[in-house]
């Protein structure tokens, strides 16, 4: 599971924050300064894989700690995004240059925040590969192709882009909206059981090789490498 990191001074805003990213399946943690997101940042036993860093901050401003972040070498390629009331170009841009990936004025939506931090994620954190192989499941994903126990599997494109994104992040549990949002996009406002539904057809057409997805109860699901 993704561990994310709050440095924000503002109570009410770092519990909602702290809330939604819980319910998401994330491991937060909250620092209200920024010598205390430092940190936390830098510890090595539980190190963050994104900050969600405040500007407006007692002591260290977030311009300052993000600078610090990134000339460290834990935290030098960790996803950063800036949240401030400050909605100015040149705060923005004063944002973006000091080291952050993203910036978000306040007030915003949670879910647009979250999908931002979806975004983030992706593309820091998935594997990318061409041939995917372990001892029952072969995935070519050019020939749009899938063998379990050598036997060819049909599959839709949905069921196909199911198992290539939960391959992608074998070992994590991706949470379900996660999985919604990168296989169905972000516009999909439907039934979020049709997600259940694709990982049941899956699990049925992979035969021996569907017990590879785990349920994690509460939270998403998780692909694990199938063992003879």
């Amino acid at each position: 599971m993704h561990r994310i990191l709050i440095i924000e001074d503002e109570a009410d805003i770092a519990e909602n924050l702290r809330y939604n990213l819980k319910r998401e399946g994330y491991l937060p943690d909250v620092a209200e300064s920024g010598e205390l997101g430092l940190k936390l940042a830098l510890d090595e036993n539980k190190p963050p894989s994104l900050i969600l860093l405040d500007v407006m901050l007692p002591g260290m401003s977030g311009f300052e700690l993000c600078r610090r972040l990134r000339r460290e070498p834990l935290t030098e390629k960790t996803p950063i995004i800036m949240m401030t009331a400050k909605a100015a170009e040149k705060d923005k841009i004063a944002g973006l240059e000091t080291g952050a990936d993203d910036y978000v004025t306040k007030p915003f939506a949670v879910r647009e925040l979250l999908a931002r931090i979806r975004a983030l994620l992706r593309r820091t954190t998935e594997r990318s590969f061409e041939v995917y192989e372990d001892d029952r499941i072969r995935i070519d994903v050019g020939e749009m192709r899938v063998f379990c126990d050598r036997k060819k599997i049909e599959l839709t494109r949905k069921e196909f882009a199911l198992l290539v994104y939960l391959v992608k992040n074998t070992g994590r549990v991706p949470g379900r909206q996660q999985i919604l949002d990168n296989v169905w996009g972000y516009s999909y406002y439907g039934d979020s059981r049709t997600l259940d539904v694709h990982i049941r057809r899956l699990r049925q057409k992979l035969g021996s090789g569907g017990d590879c997805i785990e349920t994690v109860v509460g939270i998403g699901y998780r692909f694990i490498p199938c063992k003879s």
